[in-house]
């Protein structure tokens, strides 16, 4: 039996009991939605300020915990078990089965809280545990003062309930805390970041793509997006806007003073954006912006950007610097992948303005012919991101898949190191070779060019979407494996 004490943010705890009491349903039908995928009979209760959730297998423990340290709303989390103890002697035994290991080396201390009747005190029962450890492991060491480790008891009648190891949860709301966002994503850092911190906070943020580089640049973006809500995002569902703006790019270019490509080219963005989000109902646009990281992003220069819509432009990423924001895609897991992302962009400008002014600006815009930007958005492709497995097999209809592989075949398994820990690919006649798809972009060229090899994930999406990208970069030996 596994069981698991979720404790919600600080930030929640102190709300009125009304908002309390939502955010924690909010929680508790996160968890239910997203681990019933581990264990359909999953069980989830609520208990005033924490949650506990017990499933009986124990063999998922792994996922289970991965899967918690990634969903909006949960600070920390508490791996416990609850026993029967005939005496205090017996719960001794208990606990130093679970943390004899853990102590070696370490300072400690026992806390318990007890109810019920029972011919020992809490303190009693402290002094007890505590002294038979301190004993029974050689180099550990009482301190009651900010110890290394504190073992955390709970006895209740003839019941106890032991911590056995706790965790570090994502943190933030719960989705949805608040009404949504339509987030502007790149494939790189900046954008990447910036919708996982609104999902942190509790956001359902749907994508929205400005496609600069054709299928590869859009089969990459979407992997990245679907990564991030695969794995932060699962409890809602979500939807991915695909837009070919490269129309409007050759329309600014041509028309438009190179000084003041970037920020036209942001302000039709914005424009477009907040033309989506209306046809969506959502109230709010997100950017990876951040003051002065490039030219379009100076004060003087985000205040005539923001002047192009009335819609609600959220930056959550404006006072970061550079390294933070790699720093945070290396945290959550995408930094790889968008180190791998070209860039894509028409419009660089040799000595582009750092203060425009917002009549030359509006002059400049007057050049540009309306119905190219109303053409693309009339054009642009509207998915729900759970279908993305679907439209990845449409878009790479040409990529050939096999289920059953040539004999001198070597397969690629593209999951995630996570994924391949708990359930590796193992076949008998074939070499395995564990790339996780993040650096399969970069690791691919260094192969040998005379060999075939597979992609394999599990659902065939992330497969499907590296074989594309490959071939878009010009190699011919690789399909997909789909046994």
């Amino acid at each position: 039996m596994l069981e698991f004490i979720i404790k919600l943010h600080p930030e929640i705890a102190i709300k009125s009991k009304s908002v309390r009491q939502r955010q924690t349903e909010l929680l508790e039908r996160n968890l239910i939605t997203i681990l019933k995928r581990l264990d359909p009979k999953i069980a989830v209760r609520s208990v005033y300020d924490h949650l506990i959730v017990r499933s009986k297998l124990a063999a998922q423990r792994g996922s289970f915990i991965a899967r918690l340290q990634c969903i909006p709303g949960i600070v920390t989390f508490a791996e416990t078990k609850t026993c029967h103890f005939t005496d205090l002697h017996d719960i001794f035994l208990q606990v130093a089965a679970v943390y004899r290991a853990q102590l070696s080396g370490k300072t400690f201390c026992v806390r318990v809280k007890r109810q019920g009747n029972h011919e020992f005190s809490s303190l009693e029962a402290e002094r007890y545990i505590g002294g038979g450890l301190n004993q029974l492991v050689n180099n550990a060491k009482v301190q009651l003062k900010q110890p290394d480790i504190t073992i955390k008891l709970e006895i209740k009648q003839e019941k106890f309930l032991v911590v056995v190891e706790t965790f570090s949860g994502m943190g933030g709301f719960p989705i949805p805390a608040q009404q949504d966002v339509l987030s502007l994503i790149s494939g790189g850092y900046d954008s990447a970041v910036a919708t996982y911190l609104m999902i942190r906070k509790g956001i359902r943020s749907h994508f929205l793509f400005f496609n600069l580089g054709g299928n590869a640049h859009e089969a990459g973006v979407r992997e990245i997006a679907f990564y991030i809500w695969q794995k932060y995002g699962l409890s809602h569902r979500v939807k991915f806007v695909s837009v070919d703006f490269m129309p409007v790019v050759n329309e600014i270019v041509a028309k438009v003073d190179s000084s003041l490509l970037g920020v036209v080219l942001k302000r039709l963005m914005m424009q477009a954006a907040s033309h989506i989000a209306a046809q969506l109902g959502i109230q709010a646009i997100v950017t990876g912006e951040s003051i002065g990281q490039v030219a379009s992003q100076t004060i003087a220069n985000l205040a005539v950007i923001d002047r192009a819509t009335d819609t609600l432009i959220l930056r959550p990423l404006i006072y970061h610097d550079k390294q933070d924001i790699i720093d945070i895609a290396r945290q959550i897991g995408v930094e790889a992948l968008c180190s791998t992302m070209p860039e894509y962009c028409g419009v660089i400008s040799k000595s582009p303005t750092i203060n425009a002014a917002l009549d030359a600006v509006l002059a400049a815009e007057a050049k540009i012919d309306v119905a190219i930007l109303s053409n693309v958005l009339t054009h642009s492709k509207i998915y729900d991101i759970r279908t993305i497995e679907y439209q990845a097999e449409q878009q790479a209809r040409t990529v050939a898949t096999e289920a059953v592989l040539p004999r001198d075949a070597i397969v690629i398994d593209v999951r995630s190191p996570e994924e391949t820990e708990h359930q590796p690919l193992q076949l008998q006649q074939h070499l395995v070779l564990e790339i996780p798809f993040f650096r399969l972009a970069s690791q691919f060229p260094s192969l040998d060019p005379q060999q075939q090899y597979y992609c394999y994930c599990e659902h065939g999406v992330m497969s499907r979407l590296q074989t594309l990208l490959l071939q878009e970069m010009g190699f011919t030996n690789i399909a997909v494996y789909r046994p």
